[in-house]
């Protein structure tokens, strides 16, 4: 169970280490920043100018019958959001400490079960890795089992320490060309491969997320690779593999940026089941639906 989305600490939310990550297909922008952002989603407001009077830096425009923001005047203050009845402003994150958090999780104790516990995602946890670890291992006195959602970005050092407190890391591997990892998510992928097998050397437990989009990676070369990857690690459960969608692109507008969402890079049925099946037949274990 997730009794939350992203793990921050004390306003510092969780970032990708470049500019650039996750930027093309990301279907929660609202991660990406390490500063406040604010949400604006215009089918909510109902034009009562509340936002207009609590912005101190007027960048609340109502002219014509539609509700605007400068975004070169919004400081993401978010005393906007405080006063809005209908909930069409928004902060991108609450900060918490590790105390407020535990506090959530021990809410829902009794749900968790045998087999239950929490997972940390993001953006990318490991930008925070000294707090990560901290309540992973608040989590782990408490007898609840772990999960680690992350990309594979971060610095390898933390691994040693971390890997006795995570029961399963959720891991991405978006693709295999560099060149290509390069282009459409900004950063080599060969940091995120060797943390994965300095992971596994570990004994850590995971999970291989592999996103399918259509026209960019499905191809049989870069299945190929996942399969050589599969075949390196000793611990890795099975591959998932996540097909592309385009819901995303409404929080990005609600940033006040452009809709990133491509319909042309969702995969079919089809294609999907011709990657699975290519990579069975080369004795990879992929997640049953």
């Amino acid at each position: 169970m997730r009794p939350f989305a992203s793990c921050r600490k004390n306003g510092s939310a969780a970032r990708p280490p470049s500019a650039r990550l996750f930027a093309t297909w990301c279907h929660n922008p609202e991660t990406q920043a390490t500063k406040q952002e604010l949400l604006f989603y215009q089918k909510k407001c109902i034009g009562c100018r509340a936002c207009e009077s609590a912005c101190k830096t007027h960048a609340h425009r109502f002219e014509n019958g539609t509700h605007e923001i400068d975004r070169t005047l919004c400081n993401d203050c978010a005393a906007c959001a405080e006063v809005c009845c209908t909930k069409a402003l928004a902060p991108a994150y609450t900060n918490k400490t590790e105390a407020d958090i535990l506090k959530d999780v021990q809410k829902d104790f009794a749900f968790y079960g045998k087999t239950g516990g929490v997972t940390l995602s993001g953006g990318e946890p490991l930008m925070q890795p000294d707090e990560v670890l901290n309540l992973l291992k608040a989590l782990k006195s408490r007898k609840l089992n772990t999960a680690v959602e992350t990309c594979g970005f971060f610095r390898s050092g933390i691994l040693p320490r971390l890997v006795p407190f995570v029961d399963l890391f959720l891991w991405d591997f978006k693709d295999s060309d560099d060149e290509r990892h390069k282009k459409f998510v900004g950063v080599s992928n060969t940091p995120i491969i060797e943390n994965l097998l300095h992971a596994d050397r570990l004994g850590a437990n995971t999970v291989l997320r592999c996103i399918m989009i259509s026209g960019v990676n499905m191809q049989k070369k870069h299945y190929k690779e996942i399969a050589a990857l599969w075949h390196r690690l000793k611990h890795c459960r099975y591959v998932e593999l996540l097909p592309y969608h385009a819901y995303g692109g409404a929080k990005a507008v609600a940033l006040g940026r452009k809709d990133n969402g491509n319909i042309k890079m969702v995969p079919s049925k089809e294609e999907l089941s011709i990657a699975a099946d290519y990579l069975k037949a080369c004795g990879v274990k992929i997640k049953s639906e």
